[in-house]
Parts: C-alpha cells; structure tokens; sequence
C-alpha cells in the first residue's frame, strides 16, 4: 500500500521552501542540532518522518531526520501537524510564548467514564458487607450493595474492593501527575489547576487528553495569529 504523504512529498517540499523560519527550528528544535542554523530545507516527507538538509554557519551542510510521533493517519493530517510542531519548536526555543489557559472545561467523556467506574465498583467491586463511609449507618450501606454482593457471589467475577481501588489509584494518580505538569507550564490559576488535577484523579485520561487538546489548539492559534 502506498505512502498517502510520500505520494505528496515533492509539492509539500516546494512548499515549504515559503517557511524557511519553520523549517529552521525544526532543525533545530527536533533535530537537536547546536550551533548557527542558516538554511533549510525539507527534501522529503512520508508517514513516519520528514528529512531536512540543513547548513551552518560553519559552511557545514548536515542532514536530519524527524519523525511523526504518531505517524500521520494521511495527507489531511500533515497541515495541522506541522503547525503544532512549528508552535513546539518555537515555544521550545524561546521564540513564542506558552499558551495559558485560563478555564476549566470538563470533557462530554467525563460522563460515560463515570457512569462506567460506578458500574464496575459497584457490580464487581463492591466494599464488603458491615463497611460504613461517612455517616451513613452500616444498615444502610448493606442494603444499597446487597444486589452487588448477590451479583459477585453468583458470578464470581471482580475484584475485591482494596485492590481495585488500589489499582484505580495508582493509575488515575500517574495521569493527575501528567495533568498537574501540563498545568505548571500552560494553565494559569491555582482554581483552574486543582479542578483539572482533581477531575484527572476522578475521570482519568479523557481530562488530561482533553487539556492536552486545548493546549495543542491555542499552539496553533498562536502561530497562526504570527502569520
């Protein structure tokens, strides 16, 4: 099956010899190479990497390859890639600001992901019979699981309530970690960072994907407001 960017790749080099600047910090920024970058060019594109010749102020011409990290799903997806990569480089090297967000917006996701946690925990992993939370009496506690226990004791299935609680935190804590290192760079307010953080210990992936999205999409809008 054939490469739908490499099919491309003569007219998007063409291209982007009009962004000499982009294909710079490319070069730079990805390519991890030190020193004066003059020039540069993109001799070819696939799927999985672009090649960029480049030449130093030395006189040194060198060439370098970037990869797509994931690979581009097709031709569509090279433009709004290499923008977010162009706003990448550019923050990386000092030349754009971060983007800030300022809101709390909860993904649609958020409600099929607890609707799905709270079936789980509660069909499968329920807490054992005499347990109590808060205030509510024991009695009460029993019979709202009872069905649950009835459930689990038939089937046999889940785990039991430690582990997978254990297990749920564990997980949900790493992605919060990941949450709260996205928000020390691009969020701005302490409000706006601890719902993100506490949501993420909840919900799990779809808030941090999410926040990484909105980032994502203000990189681009910065670029493109450059332009």
């Amino acid at each position: 099956m054939s490469d739908p960017v490499a099919s491309k790749s003569r007219f998007l080099c063409m291209y982007m010899k009009n962004h000499p600047d982009t294909l710079v910090a490319y070069v730079k920024y990805f390519g991890k190479v030190e020193g004066n970058v003059l020039t540069a060019e993109m001799s070819s594109i696939d799927s999985k990497c672009m090649t960029l010749v480049y030449k130093l102020k030395s006189g040194q011409s060198n060439t370098t390859r970037v990869s797509f990290d994931p690979p581009l799903s097709g031709y569509e997806d090279v433009k709004p890639r290499l923008l977010s990569m162009k706003a990448e480089a550019q923050e990386g090297l000092g030349m754009l600001k971060a983007p800030q967000i300022t809101t709390f917006q909860i993904p649609r996701t958020t409600a099929i992901v607890g609707i799905a946690l709270f079936t789980y925990f509660y069909f499968l992993s329920p807490p054992p019979p005499g347990t109590t939370f808060l205030s509510i009496p024991i009695t009460t506690m029993d019979a709202f699981f009872s069905p649950a226990h009835a459930f689990r004791n038939t089937t046999g299935l889940g785990l039991s309530f430690q582990t997978a609680c254990a297990i749920f935190c564990t997980a949900h804590g790493a992605e919060a970690l990941y949450t709260w290192s996205l928000c020390r760079h691009y969020v701005k307010g302490a409000i706006v960072t601890a719902a993100y953080v506490g949501c993420t210990m909840i919900f799990g992936y779809p808030v941090c994907m999410d926040l990484k999205r909105r980032i994502q999409q203000k990189r681009i809008e910065s670029v493109m407001k450059v332009e």
